[in-house]
């Protein structure tokens, strides 16, 4: 059995990585942040701890034989309903699955440091982090944009949504991979709508904006960046 300072230890290290994670995901607004991933890192700690030498006293006992990776092992699928609660699906776009394998692997590091392996814990941390925050930009630029056609549409305000889109789109064409909308920074009674496209040829592309162009309430439409 540890002593109670080095539990303590484990259990603050374990909040302190887990709010590494969880800062990237809070920065970015996302439903699981800061706070959730502090609480998973610790609770799962706790749980390997619990664990490894929370059965200590009885295993003395006759006929008594205890297997501690039983109860650590349940984190593993038990953290699954956390990441579909951050997973959100809107018409066709899936946002969230990335914060979703976040909390995913902070459980992990979580049960690391339960597990006194503190190597692995802040390596794994450290990669996470690099993987969430500095791979992004890369992605953006090398994958994205060869992927993904914009048009940035100035509307009525309220006048466009998801929904409208696709019947102007029509069944059959390209998939809409991002919809965001905020209020024009002109114009407080405009929207300013970013639709991100799957690939699609010039073609293809001159005529979906030309449909966009047409439906109510548009104002002007340009190509994104």
């Amino acid at each position: 059995m540890i002593g109670n300072i080095e539990l303590l230890s484990r259990l603050v290290l374990a909040a302190l990585l887990g709010s590494v994670i969880g800062f990237e995901r809070e920065r970015l607004n996302w439903a699981a942040g800061l706070r959730t991933h502090m609480l998973v890192c610790v609770g799962s700690s706790l749980i390997m701890l619990v664990s490894a030498f929370g059965f200590a006293d009885v295993l003395g006992e006759k006929n008594v034989v205890l297997d501690p990776s039983r109860i650590a092992a349940q984190v593993v699928s038990g953290i699954g309903f956390l990441g579909a609660g951050s997973i959100l699906l809107r018409g066709e776009v899936v946002r969230g699955l990335t914060t979703a394998a976040s909390l995913w692997s902070v459980a992990g590091i979580g049960l690391a440091v339960g597990g006194g392996m503190y190597t692995a814990a802040v390596g794994a941390t450290i990669i996470i982090l690099v993987i969430l925050a500095g791979m992004k930009p890369l992605e953006r630029r090398f994958i994205s944009v060869k992927q993904q056609r914009n048009i940035d549409l100035l509307v009525e305000r309220g006048s466009v949504s998801l929904d409208s889109v696709h019947s102007a789109l029509g069944t059959g064409s390209v998939r809409v991979k991002q919809f965001i909308v905020q209020q024009s920074e002109d114009d407080p009674d405009l929207d300013s709508v970013q639709i991100g496209l799957s690939r699609a040829t010039d073609a293809e592309f001159a005529m979906i904006r030309a449909r966009l162009t047409a439906m109510a309430g548009v104002r002007e439409s340009r190509n994104g960046n």
